[in-house]
């Protein structure tokens, strides 16, 4: 089976309760969609926690994830601020502070995964492209031109990123980001049954 996880936002507390009941076996896969730090209480301890999972888990980049790394290397440091970084920084406390396992995570995220019939990836796809050519910027930032696409993508998408107040199941588009770190649940899809395991954030 495959496990999937939505944008946790540094909400580590939901993070923990929702893993004791994914509890993944031999076999099975562990994929995360990105966005793992920023806006939450506890992105440093986020990264922590993955860090510490047994196995090969899959993680992608979220925006959130790139942002952190620009402002690092000293670009767009107010697009960064505004977007709920402030809390990543508290938690390091200072740039020159980040653990170096932690900042090989960051750099090591990948921008999508394959499996079988089912492409992941944080934001989506840009239409009428195929995935050789699709650009960071669209895999990590879409929105509104992914999501209304009337036709077909050739495999299930399964994203994150547009956070609404319960999974978006389409048949060939799957949303699981259902807003954490704004109160909501925190996401995991099953695959192939399409089954979801949630935990709502009650510690928002």
């Amino acid at each position: 089976m495959i496990y999937v996880i939505g944008d946790i936002h540094g909400c580590l507390e939901p993070l923990k309760q929702l893993m004791g009941m994914v509890n993944p076996g031999e076999g099975d896969q562990l994929i995360f969609l990105g966005d793992y730090i920023d806006r939450g209480p506890d992105p440093k301890g986020v990264v922590e926690y993955l860090l510490s999972l047994k196995g090969n888990p899959v993680f992608l980049m979220g925006n959130h994830e790139r942002m952190f790394l620009d402002y690092l290397e000293g670009r767009n440091r107010l697009l960064y601020l505004l977007n709920g970084g402030g809390s990543t920084l508290r938690g390091y406390g200072d740039a020159s502070m980040i653990p170096a396992d932690h900042l090989r995570f960051f750099k090591s995220l990948r921008l999508y995964y394959e499996a079988g019939h089912y492409l992941f990836v944080h934001a989506g796809l840009k239409p009428g492209l195929p995935l050789e050519d699709q650009g960071p910027e669209d895999l990590l930032w879409i929105r509104g031109e992914f999501i209304s696409y009337p036709g077909r993508y050739p495999k299930t998408i399964v994203f994150g990123h547009m956070p609404m107040p319960e999974v978006l199941m389409l048949p060939d588009r799957i949303g699981i980001d259902t807003g954490c770190v704004y109160g909501g649940k925190l996401t995991c899809l099953v695959l192939p049954s399409q089954e979801l395991i949630q935990v709502k954030n009650r510690w928002a």
